[in-house]
């Protein structure tokens, strides 16, 4: 199966940002990618709350959703929507950040909420309060599709190990880690995290990604990493989308998960502990 990364570099305004990425997913199947997969917020890229409740619309009438939908449909592929920031009827107004798996038949085969909210404070000037706006999932999720068996996953989620585990003894042989991966923590840990979440698992791992500077009508550009990955299971780097707005290809052989695996059995070598006093 050949897959596709879509890297994006999108601002706070959905309307704006559907054009391209329509395009890219289209230059994708295009080039025989029969799996596309979108960053995390595809739709908006925003930390402004009022600004997210006036935009952002329930998964119902979401025109990104409906649009990228239909594409696939047209298309024949499937597509990963890496998320997007959906409108909830919780009562306290939050949001989900929310992963979609499209199949070819432009139905949603799969949903995924982000379970683990980015709320940190990266240096005295630089902080994030993902919970104030999200809320989180509660369910881990794994989709078949003909051609593998996908772990869904958001972005901080990579931090969190036991997820990935978890997911692969459910079946899972490729992780989806699609991400907006803030510029100082992805200098420092990206590429490291993913690779190991690949060695772990003995998964491949892809991992689409938003980059650059991000356009706000508020407050101060948000900027992100890039550098799409995608990591064998072995753990080596097959592809980098580097930092600016475009697609990565990788042919997914699934013959590479059972070699890892049968080289480092270590998905059957779980034991239960005691933990410490």
């Amino acid at each position: 199966m050949k897959a596709a990364l879509v890297q994006l570099s999108v601002g706070d305004d959905p309307a704006a940002n559907l054009p391209l990425t329509r395009d890219l997913v289209r230059e994708a199947a295009g080039q025989g990618a029969g799996f596309v997969l979108t960053p995390e917020v595809t739709n908006c890229l925003s930390s402004d709350r009022d600004h997210q409740r006036m935009v952002l619309r329930h998964e119902e009438d979401d025109e990104t959703l409906a649009a990228l939908r239909a594409d696939a449909a047209d298309l024949g592929i499937w597509l990963l929507i890496g998320s997007l920031g959906i409108k909830t009827h919780d009562a306290d107004g939050r949001l989900a950040n929310r992963s979609f798996l499209i199949g070819p038949d432009g139905a949603n085969a799969a949903r995924y909420d982000k379970i683990h909210m980015f709320d940190v404070n990266v240096s005295d000037t630089e902080q994030y309060r993902e919970s104030t706006g999200y809320r989180p999932g509660t369910r881990a999720v794994v989709a078949q599709t003909p051609f593998a068996t996908l772990g869904m996953t958001v972005c901080y989620d990579l931090r969190f190990p036991y997820l990935y585990r978890a997911l692969a003894h459910a079946g899972a042989n490729v992780l989806c880690i699609p991400a907006a991966f803030n510029d100082t923590t992805g200098a420092a840990h990206w590429e490291v995290l993913l690779r190991a979440r690949a060695i772990e698992t003995g998964c491949y791992v892809l991992a689409p990604a938003q980059c650059g500077s991000h356009a706000s009508h508020n407050g101060r550009p948000r900027r992100t990493w890039g550098h799409s990955l995608a990591v064998a299971p072995w753990g080596e780097v097959l592809a980098d989308g580097g930092t600016e707005v475009g697609i990565t290809y990788v042919t997914l052989d699934m013959g590479e998960v059972v070699r890892a695996r049968s080289r480092v059995p270590s998905l059957t070598h779980d034991r239960s502990f005691d933990l410490p006093a």
